[in-house]
């Protein structure tokens, strides 16, 4: 399977299961990994039979953007969904950071990392 990545898409959003989170809102990074055969795009050089990664970048952006969640589990499920949506995609990882989770000790990032695909 082929991959097409998309690296640190940030977006600030209001998940978090503390009030101060979804009230003053931190930025999220994500990961997306899509696994897709890109064969017969590169074949004919042809958009329409791969996938459209700024559509997706901007679909996940959204998702960050918007309905707030408790647990970045969640978020990552949820961004999985969108992006299985494509036709193309076949397997999906996302990664999401949140670089500043409320965390009483130094760190440099908390991460959930999820695969999902259509089989």
């Amino acid at each position: 399977m082929d991959r097409v990545a998309l690296r640190g898409l940030k977006a600030r959003g209001h998940h978090g299961v503390f009030p101060r989170e979804r009230e003053e809102g931190q930025t999220f990074l994500v990961d997306v990994v899509l696994g897709l055969d890109t064969r017969p795009a590169a074949a004919g050089d042809d958009l329409e039979k791969t996938v459209h990664y700024g559509i997706v970048a901007e679909e996940v952006v959204a998702i960050v953007e918007g309905e707030p969640v408790n647990l970045v589990e969640t978020l990552a499920e949820r961004i999985a969904v969108s992006c299985l949506a494509h036709e193309a995609v076949q397997e999906v990882e996302v990664c999401v950071h949140k670089p500043d989770a409320p965390i009483t000790v130094p760190f440099d990032d908390v991460t959930v990392t999820i695969t999902r695909s259509r089989a």
